[in-house]
């Protein structure tokens, strides 16, 4: 149908809708239809009411006022496909023309996400680092694995960072108590109760009574906060034996015969684990890289609702490991405030890096073919132990399956600029931990994944 669009304003523009005449007397009688069946009026068969008992029943403003709250919602989502918009607010609609018989014509106020078009986006000059696998790589891993083999044993020296206690540990409110743990095994320097233990703990020995006052964090509940007296008897001082890195470790501890074969299987799963990290570093490289070039001002309702977003994953975050956000953030010295200034920033530059590839994808024509949603569709079932039927229809439902299509046209065009960027090789190392995705190298099930800062 046909439609105009106007700028109004840096964010927003005015859509003018025309309906025809003929599209719009087949509508009106849909909906003429659908009160026919859902009226009783004596002397005529449900869902056959003539429309001039119709009009006298419930008046023909009314049939129109219902005409008009179902239809122009779907003329509205057609403009808005013609002309490739992404509003990110409500529109607000005007009627400008309804007559029987004439054209249907409406307008719709609504900001919308900004567009971008790039230029040079080809050829960007970014660093990969190095993905090569070294011998301190693999006894790193080895040495975190033999850790997980290690035994307690019992040792004379005073207790040190990462030495275990087993102390009695009771503390008191006035007379009330608040903790019981009697032989409790305690690792020095965890934290896991309250800061002054862990201090009162180091240079101790067996056999020593500690009594401190300390406050208790906010993860005790309805003591939080409160002032209590630790009590605390160190029965013995223990320290972690690690077992020796040889053919006996490797049988226990893997599936394999010998180090060496241990030592190759965590080479190989490394190998594979560094070349993923590498992909993933050149990618975000090349993304940046275009995205420091770009200079846009965001509309600040798309600003603030990424924001809200961002706060809300992270409360939900706190919430899967047992704590609240306001825990969370105090266990890592910040506030509200900071985390929402922290969010702010991320989500500036996220939205920048989704118009980038946005332009990208409509300047190469990236679309989505069907197999290929339907192969995110079937994966994400997969994942969530349901059927793919299920998912898609609940995609469709909720509309999400338009932010599903949109997330695979960015990885396309995302795609595209790796392909085609002046990629450096260097000896720089990826940082942080490796960890095989799956070795036969004995992996923990019970491994702590650890939970992203918000």
């Amino acid at each position: 149908m046909p439609s105009t669009i106007e700028e109004t304003g840096k964010h927003t523009v005015k859509l003018t809708v025309e309906v025809p005449a003929d599209q719009f007397k087949k509508d009106l009688e849909k909906t003429y239809r659908e009160v026919a069946r859902s009226i009783k009026v004596p002397g005529f068969r449900k869902g056959h009411v003539p429309r001039k008992v119709i009009d006298a029943q419930v008046g023909p403003g009314a049939v129109l006022r219902t005409f008009l709250e179902d239809a122009i919602p779907l003329y509205y989502r057609d403009a808005v496909r013609e002309h490739e918009l992404a509003p990110i607010s409500e529109p607000e609609i005007q009627v400008e023309k309804i007559e029987e018989g004439e054209p249907l014509q409406f307008s719709a106020d609504v900001e919308i996400r900004p567009r971008l078009t790039l230029e040079d986006y080809k050829g960007v000059k970014v660093e990969r680092p190095s993905a090569a696998v070294t011998d301190a790589d693999v006894d790193e891993y080895i040495d975190r694995l033999r850790d997980r083999f290690a035994e307690l044993e019992v040792v004379g020296h005073p207790a040190r960072r990462g030495d275990y206690v087993l102390a009695d540990i009771s503390a008191h409110v006035h007379d009330e108590q608040v903790l019981s743990q009697p032989n409790a095994e305690y690792e020095v320097g965890s934290q896991e109760l309250v800061e002054e233990l862990d201090k009162e703990l180091e240079g101790k020995r067996k056999g020593e009574i500690l009594q401190f006052n300390a406050t208790l964090p906010e993860r005790f509940g309805q003591h939080a906060g409160d002032e209590v007296s630790f009590r605390v008897l160190v029965k013995e001082v223990k320290s972690k034996k690690l077992p020796a890195a040889d053919d006996e470790f490797a049988r226990t501890a893997s599936e394999f015969d010998t180090l060496e074969e241990l030592r190759a299987d965590i080479r190989e799963k490394l190998a594979g684990v560094k070349k993923q990290q590498s992909d993933a570093e050149l990618r975000e490289r090349v993304l940046a890289e275009l995205v420091n070039r770009v200079e846009v001002e965001l509309p600040d309702s798309l600003v603030d609702h990424e924001v809200e977003h961002r706060v809300e994953q992270a409360k939900e975050r706190a919430e899967r490991i047992g704590m609240t956000l306001e825990q969370v953030l105090q266990a890592q010295g910040w506030d509200e405030l900071r985390l929402r200034s922290d969010a702010r920033a991320h989500a500036v530059r996220a939205l920048k890096a989704d118009l980038v590839l946005e332009a990208v994808a409509r300047q190469e024509g990236i679309k989505v073919a069907p197999d290929e949603l339907s192969q995110r569709v079937a994966e994400l079932a997969q994942a969530v132990g349901r059927e793919p039927k299920e998912v898609a229809r609940q995609l469709e439902r909720s509309g999400a399956v338009v932010q599903l299509a949109g997330d695979i046209i960015r990885s396309k065009a995302l795609d595209v600029l790796v392909e085609h960027a002046e990629v450096v090789e260097v000896d720089q190392p990826l940082k942080g931990a490796m960890e095989p995705a799956e070795t036969k190298s004995a992996a923990d099930p019970t491994q702590d994944q650890g939970e992203a800062r918000p």
